[in-house]
């Protein structure tokens, strides 16, 4: 059996000099300030590779975990998302669409804590999965630095930066760390 490779490929603008001020103003900034990664992310049936058994964006929020020593509350749905890619991206679409709000498992008790929230998950329908958005409704952000980041294979950001500004418009919005998230077997 071939094992699966990844490669993160942050999709910026930006000249390697700066990516590496960036990293090492995060890396200062992880010093100061409690650091909280929520994010979400799919297994399943995967558009590009097939069935995955660890999520894209749960890779992207380990790695940022890692780097930043923060702490990680993934957003896990109360009623599963299915696991087909087309049952998944209808299902996806109805939430959008019709604006609801899937409720989710857990909590963090002591969001007040943390000075720096990571805010993640793969694109759908040109944005954030709806239940990230429950979970934005449910704590106010407002007086944080929030630093989005996202994965896709190919599609972009979409809305998800003007989303998050629309719900916490006072917040310290860092530019966004997009990644396209390439699978290959190894042998």
């Amino acid at each position: 059996m071939a094992a699966l490779g990844l490669a993160l490929l942050p999709k910026t603008s930006r000249a390697q000099s700066c990516k590496t001020n960036s990293i090492e103003k995060k890396n200062d900034e992880k010093r100061k300030s409690k650091i909280l990664i929520v994010f979400f992310s799919h297994t399943g049936e995967n558009y590009a590779v097939g069935n995955i058994e660890v999520g894209n964006t749960k890779m992207v929020a380990d790695y940022i975990r890692d780097v930043t020593d923060g702490d990680e509350f993934e957003v896990v749905r109360e009623t599963p998302y299915p696991k087909t890619y087309k049952e998944v991206v209808e299902v996806a679409k109805k939430e959008r669409y019709g604006k609801e709000y899937p409720p989710f498992k857990g909590k963090v008790n002591n969001i007040d804590d943390y000075d720096v929230v990571f805010l993640g998950g793969p694109v759908w329908i040109y944005s954030y999965p709806q239940v990230m958005f429950t979970f934005m409704k449910q704590y106010d952000l407002s007086n944080k630095t929030l630093i989005p980041f996202l994965t896709h294979e190919g599609s972009g950001m979409g809305y998800a930066v003007r989303d998050i500004k629309e719900i916490y418009p006072n917040a310290n919005i860092l530019s966004p760390e997009v990644f396209m998230v390439m699978r290959f077997a190894q042998t």
